[in-house]
């Protein structure tokens, strides 16, 4: 079905509007006041960034008596600040807003503490460093709606540092999302609650993704921007803007250290993802003690020669001003940009400055010091200053009008493009085209041979068709893997409205941005390719895919020793077992074209999970007769039987290429009066799922004489061939020889098979 015959369903109800939209768009790059940054707006007086073209929210705006009910707070806090007469305070709107922010952060530091000493546990010592930095993003720069969580045009944050997960609960609370009520800081690390030990989106409300292993994060953020910029470049217009948000991400020396970031960060640079900002908590310290000890890099000139627009501040004194400068240069940039912020991790303690404040709590004096030098002895754990969560609602009320502008945007633009209005609403709510499972195609017996990386590439640029969402590419193994879109052009820095997207020799960046561009929203549907061997390059990524409900469809082809000549270091072995072993992953190993249909059948619709299609470089023997796309939705199924009524004598057990040599072995047995069952166990994840009844159809508990084949590990296949069966696998590490010769090397051939059934068969 074309994607312009659709017929439009209305968009949502706008939310009110109380405000009229400002127009001035010209660009500005002078110093600002702070407050110019709590909606990305007027840049000086009369004078508007024409990227964020937000009205400021002054206090005169605000409720007059909101400045009184901070004085005396601010008073109380910093007795120091208040020798000036009470007047010329209460008037210098910018030295006022800076010492509130200052006591925000004050408490956002107690709360952190608080925190940590009621669970007993947790990583208190990046949060307590940068709770400047997270304060000012979450209330001064990024437009995010705690109203509306998933408003789509939201900026995005990613906390790559995740075990700092306190310093964005907190924030999350401060700015007013149900997830996280002050119960749930209580609550931290316990079982059931919504502050888990490292950020997990499916967890808790305003996470963007799931974050822990370090340097996952800045990948994510690299894959959320360039979602950003695709959907900018295929649907804004000079005169509708109808997507336009930031990504930004903190990162901290473990996030540097590790490889993933610094092949994402390249891939950034090249693309020129100029809305993404990455921000580098350089507070020195890792686990083991100073950074000193292995990690003496200049990380801003690595950033640099990659092509970053790099900044250096020193926040170790809490002065945010260099850095709200340094957010406003991100913003009139042309490229990504990497801002080193120069910290003290567990900031106010006794351990500050070391490794020691990395994790773990504070003793009953350093509690009690900490609260002295920010005048909070008064105050009960998990205390609010009442005055913060106004201070929030600001920004939360700005949020709420800039989305009923988007939403008064979207309907102007539906009017002058309905046809690209069509596809953009289609991609705002799911993404799929009613019956876009018929595109795939079909294939029968007569139908020449082929790898099922082939039938692979047919499924794959049919789907592109009819699925706008669908985007992706390979580690510089387009050609080999099949993975491209022939009628689309490639996303580059001068074309980010492309669909394929060139990633390098970069596995592990690969799969990491793919988990962003799936949680980015609008229903983009990423895959990424590589063979099958160098997943282990990116099952830390495939993992966390698991994790955070991130429907990537992984392509992994050259699936088996079959791949032939390149001998053991490209053959997998162990591969499927490790990935199998992954919760929540569908792996598939189809054995035809209908069962490589049918497993992107079952990968594009599950959005929320992620797939892996094992696909072969050898063409399979034939286009079995018996496979089913629709059968391979049950994960296993009989593609052939001739017990008629009766037990099948013994049951053939296949996957991927080797399903065929069973169905030879078969017709073999056959010939000589034995009544033999052929089983595909394409995806055993889903087979698992079946009813008992099921499962015991295809393979019944009496039927106890079975042999499975597949060219890897046999670890695991126990499971589905019971104890009298026996395993036909792998457990060396292949040869290189031409497939066919390697594969009669470890005995997959119709004629072992036979052999290996027939001696079964005869024992008792």
């Amino acid at each position: 079905m074309a994607i312009s015959s659709l017929l439009l369903r209305p968009f949502p109800p706008l939310l009110p509007d109380t405000t009229t939209p400002n127009t001035n768009s010209s660009r500005s790059t002078k110093k600002l006041p702070l407050r110019c940054l709590i909606c990305h707006n007027s840049l000086n007086s009369g004078t508007e960034n024409k990227e964020n073209p937000f009205r400021d929210v002054g206090f005169s705006s605000i409720d007059s008596n909101y400045k009184i009910s901070w004085k005396k707070e601010l008073q109380r806090a910093f007795p120091s600040e208040n020798r000036s007469p009470e007047r010329e305070i209460l008037n210098n709107d910018e030295n006022f807003q800076e010492l509130i922010d200052k006591r925000c952060a004050d408490n956002v530091r107690m709360l952190i503490v608080d925190s940590v000493q009621e669970a007993k546990a947790g990583h208190p010592g990046m949060a307590l460093g940068m709770a400047e930095i997270g304060y000012f993003l979450y209330r001064h720069v990024m437009r995010h709606n705690p109203r509306n969580p998933k408003w789509f045009n939201r900026d995005r944050f990613v906390l790559s540092a995740g075990h700092g997960c306190l310093l964005q609960y907190v924030c999350l609370h401060l700015a007013g999302y149900q997830s996280v009520q002050i119960e749930e800081l209580k609550r931290l690390t316990k079982i059931g609650s919504k502050t888990p030990g490292h950020p997990e989106n499916s967890i808790t409300e305003g996470i963007e993704v799931t974050t822990g292993p370090l340097g996952q994060g800045v990948a994510n953020a690299v894959g959320l921007a360039l979602a950003e910029a695709h959907l900018a470049a295929r649907f804004n217009k000079p005169d509708a803007e109808i997507v336009n948000h930031r990504t930004y991400c903190i990162m901290g020396d473990g996030c540097a250290m590790e490889g993933i970031s610094n092949e994402a960060a390249s891939l950034a640079a090249h693309w020129k993802l100029r809305k993404l900002t990455l921000i580098y908590d350089d507070n020195q310290c890792t686990i083991d003690g100073s950074t000193d000890i292995a990690f003496t890099e200049d990380v801003s000139a690595r950033f640099e020669a990659l092509g970053w627009n790099t900044i250096s501040i020193d926040n170790t004194k809490g002065d945010i001003r260099s850095f709200k400068d340094a957010i406003l240069s991100a913003h009139s940039s042309e490229r990504p940009t990497f801002i080193r912020v120069k910290s003290r991790i567990g900031k106010l303690s006794k351990k500050e400055g070391t490794s020691k404040a990395h994790h773990g709590t504070f003793d009953e004096d350093d509690v009690k010091q900490m609260k002295q030098r920010v005048k909070w002895e008064d105050y009960e754990p998990f205390h609010v200053i009442q005055m913060i969560y106004r201070e929030m609602q600001i920004q939360a009320d700005n949020a709420q009008r800039l989305e009923t502008e988007w939403h008064s945007k979207l309907y102007d633009y539906r009017s002058k493009y309905p046809e690209e209005a069509a596809e953009f609403e289609l991609l705002l709510y799911g993404g799929m085209v009613p019956g876009w499972e018929s595109s795939l195609p079909k294939w029968s017996v007569s139908d020449p041979v082929d790898a099922t990386r082939g039938y692979s590439e047919k499924c794959l640029n049919q789907l592109a068709k009819v699925l706008p969402g669908l985007i992706g590419g390979s580690a510089d193994l387009a050609s080999s893997n099949k993975a491209y879109l022939h009628d689309y052009e490639d996303f580059q820095w001068t074309k980010h409205k492309g669909r394929n997207i060139r990633y390098g020799v970069r596995e592990h960046a690969m799969a990491g941005i793919s988990n962003g561009i799936a949680l980015h929203g609008g229903s983009l549907i990423p895959f990424a390719a590589t063979f099958l061997i160098f997943s282990d390059y990116m099952k830390n990524s495939i993992r966390l895919s698991a994790l955070s409900h991130a429907g990537v469809i992984y392509i992994m082809t050259h699936d088996s020793i079959g791949l032939g000549e390149d001998g053991p270091t490209h053959q997998p072995i162990e591969q499927l077992a490790g990935l199998r072993a992954i919760p929540r992953l569908l792996v598939f190993r189809p054995a035809d074209g209908n069962e490589t249909a049918g497993a992107y059948k079952v990968a594009v619709a599950n959005r929320d999970t992620p797939s892996l299609i094992a696909l072969s470089r050898q063409k399979v023997a034939a286009n079995l007769e018996g496979t089913s796309a629709d059968g391979v939705e049950r994960g296993g199924y009989i593609i052939s039987d001739n017990s008629g009524e009766n037990l099948p004598e013994i049951i053939l057990i296949g996957t991927g290429s080797e399903l065929c040599l069973c169905e030879g072995s078969a017709k073999m047995l056959r010939k000589e009066g034995r009544r033999v069952r052929v089983v595909s166990l394409v995806c055993w994840r889903l087979f698992d799922r079946q009813s008992k009844e099921y499962k015991e159809l295809v393979l019944p508990p009496n039927a106890s004489k079975r042999v499975s084949v597949e060219a890897g590990s046999p670890i695991g296949w126990r499971e589905y061939v019971g104890p009298n069966g026996v395993v036909l696998g792998i457990d060396e590490f292949g040869a290189s020889a031409s497939y066919l010769d390697t594969f009669k090397k470890y005995g997959f051939t119709e004629e072992n098979i036979t052999r290996i059934a027939k001696s079964l068969l005869i024992s008792q």
